[in-house]
């Protein structure tokens, strides 16, 4: 029966001042095991820095100059908690061993000297107890994520039918209220009115241009909301070429940046980069990014725009970063950028509703969108976008995730009980 484990995925570290043990040991086991060796407890620890994540095994003897073999096992727990660790001993180190164990410092002892068949069964047995861990890891992470990009599909259609659903009476509210507001001023010169201050032409113009802003803010927001409702038709996409199309959004807001003295510099590394997705909403993607950023840093302040091929878990992926200089987030900003009713400190009467709709869009490419402070000050966005779009995970495909994780639990408590 072939094996269905890979043991060479993971290493074994043996930690011994006997070099004929360690020699020993190597020669024996490296035709099985990955084998790294260490003469003492300080080195021992200087490799498991090294290669924390590729070390599955732990296996130290109790007795050695310098820092005695438990104390390793500890300290690598507190460094990798998941480490498989295996103490060997002498029988006079037996009182060690059984500390060891009820410290929950060891997942094992080992006696002097070892019988090479039964070392290796135990060393087996011990990586597919760290292999199953950490595919179940993997597996778990794998699922919460797609948990979550259901429970955020889930908010954005929400947000998205709600808005379907009012925009249309809202909207016929805001037919009436703008009609009364353009015949405003020209009513208002009434020669009959005999209050002084109504007739002062700046205060009601000034009045008049602020509630037509404020009634174009409130169709932005609905505008916004509404076009989440699109999210069960798939985007169409086209293969883009990066430099022309993120020049032609920097040309389309030049004016207004200019107007604030706000320098843009952009940079597409290769400059042949493309990228497989839909045109009109990478376009919008861009053109909402840039005017958040047009809207909150302040005049002469400077933007660069970055663009560059890059490998996520082998798979090629366009990553995009827009960096400002401007005043620094605060935590609670970073933390709820995104959150279509979340107020700026810096702008309270802005809600987040184009940040929003962006990681709307970049969550429909399959994509990832984070905020964090740029050093010494300012913004960065960075958005990850996959190369050729995959389709998004479907229930049937997290319910197989649910599936191969239960099957990993009747394989784990098989281990554990030494079947």
């Amino acid at each position: 029966m072939a094996e269905s484990y890979d043991y060479k995925k993971f290493a074994i570290l043996y930690v011994d001042d006997e070099r004929e043990s360690l020699h020993y040991f190597r020669k024996v086991f490296e035709s099985r095991f990955r084998i790294l060796v260490a003469p003492n407890a300080a080195e021992g620890f200087e490799l498991l820095e090294r290669h924390k994540d590729e070390i599955g095994i732990l296996m130290t003897d109790e007795r050695m100059p310098g820092a005695p073999g438990v104390q390793l096992l500890e300290r690598a727990r507190q460094l990798r908690p998941r480490i498989i660790r295996i103490l060997v001993t002498a029988y006079s180190d037996f009182d060690a061993a059984i500390r060891a164990v009820n410290s929950g410092a060891i997942y094992r002892y080992v006696s002097k000297p070892w019988e090479v068949s039964q070392l290796e069964a135990i060393l087996s047995r011990a990586l597919e107890f760290f292999l199953v861990q950490s595919q179940r890891d993997q597996l778990l992470w794998e699922r919460i994520n797609v948990l979550r990009e259901v429970i955020i599909s889930d908010r954005l259609v929400s947000l998205g039918l709600m808005a379907t659903g009012l925009s249309h009476h809202v909207r016929n509210s805001l037919v009436a209220i703008r009609t009364f507001i353009d015949l405003a001023p020209s009513k208002l010169r009434d020669e009959n009115l005999d209050l002084e201050n109504l007739r002062q032409p700046e205060f009601w113009n000034g009045f008049h241009a602020h509630v037509q802003q404020e009634l174009e803010r409130i169709t932005r927001i609905l505008s916004g909301l509404g076009n989440i409702s699109e999210s069960g038709t798939p985007p169409s996409v086209e293969l883009l070429e990066l430099g022309p199309i993120l020049s032609s959004s920097v040309r389309a807001l030049e004016g207004k940046f200019r107007d604030k003295s706000i320098q843009i510099d952009l940079e597409v590394s290769p400059a042949s980069l493309t990228l497989t997705a839909g045109r009109q909403e990478f376009e919008r993607l861009l053109g909402l990014l840039l005017a958040d950023e047009l809207v909150h840093i302040p005049a002469n302040s400077r933007i660069q725009v970055r663009a560059r091929g890059s490998k996520v878990n082998g798979d090629p992926h366009v990553i995009l970063e827009i960096e400002d200089n401007g005043p620094s987030l605060t935590d609670d900003a970073l933390r709820s950028l995104f959150d279509p009713f979340f107020l700026r400190s810096d702008l309270p009467h802005e809600h987040g509703i184009n940040l929003m709709t962006c990681y709307f869009l970049v969550h429909r490419h399959g994509g990832k969108i984070d905020v964090r402070r740029a050093e010494p000050q300012g913004t960065v966005f960075s958005i990850t976008l996959p190369a050729t779009p995959r389709p998004p995970a479907t229930p049937m495909q997290s319910d197989g995730l649910a599936q191969k994780i239960h099957a990993n639990d009747s394989l784990l408590e098989k281990l554990l009980a030494g079947l």
